[in-house]
């Protein structure tokens, strides 16, 4: 994580969308989520927030892409470990995405943790761009909007909470949605470390 979630705070509310667009390329999910809380708080607009939280993860999404397309085997053999991806793994990758690209980039999508994998391998793989590009902005729709409305209205929760047992349930309520995403987090990183049979 390049940004705090304090950093990502503070930005949002001194530079809103003029900030957004950046750290959403380089934070996503977790940058969505915090903007979802700051237009909730009331300090951005939620509608204006998802166009520029779209841009921002599509921009971030083709880099991996074309990281992956014109790098090829340099590519895995200096950054390939970083992403969990090797020669090997690329082959074996090649035809899925040749049969099932588009839910490939959905499942990856909606996986937190291992979508740069499938980012970088469409484009090892040299999956046609057009395809790539609307396959990967109809889960990022969806992603997107998810994740904005999970902090928009968890923010609203908290701005809402009028005494000690409803500030007691949405903390109860926080440390479960966290634990649930750290073992789906966990499950998948330890998923995709193991190598393809």
């Amino acid at each position: 994580m390049f940004f705090s979630l304090d950093q990502i705070v503070a930005l949002l509310l001194q530079y809103k969308y003029m900030i957004l667009f950046p750290i959403v390329v380089v934070e996503g999910p977790i940058a969505t989520v915090i903007c979802g809380l700051v237009a909730a708080l009331g300090h951005m607009n939620l509608a204006i927030a998802y166009v520029v939280v779209i841009a921002g993860d599509l921009t971030g999404d083709v880099i991996y892409y074309l990281m992956g397309y014109w790098g090829r085997e340099k590519f895995i053999e200096k950054w390939g470990r970083y992403v969990g991806l090797n020669v090997e793994r690329v082959v074996h990758l090649e035809g899925h995405f040749e049969k099932h690209g588009s839910k490939m980039l959905l499942f990856g999508k909606l996986a937190h943790g291992i979508g740069a994998i499938f980012l970088v391998a469409a484009g090892l793989v040299k999956m046609p761009f057009l395809k790539f590009f609307w396959a990967n902005t109809a889960a990022t729709l969806l992603k997107s909007l998810a994740l904005l409305l999970i902090g928009f209205y968890f923010g609203q929760a908290i701005v809402k909470v009028q005494s000690i047992f409803e500030f007691i349930s949405a903390i109860s309520i926080s440390i479960g949605i966290l634990a649930a995403i750290i073992a789906f987090h966990y499950y998948n990183k330890k998923k995709s470390d193991k190598p393809y049979e």
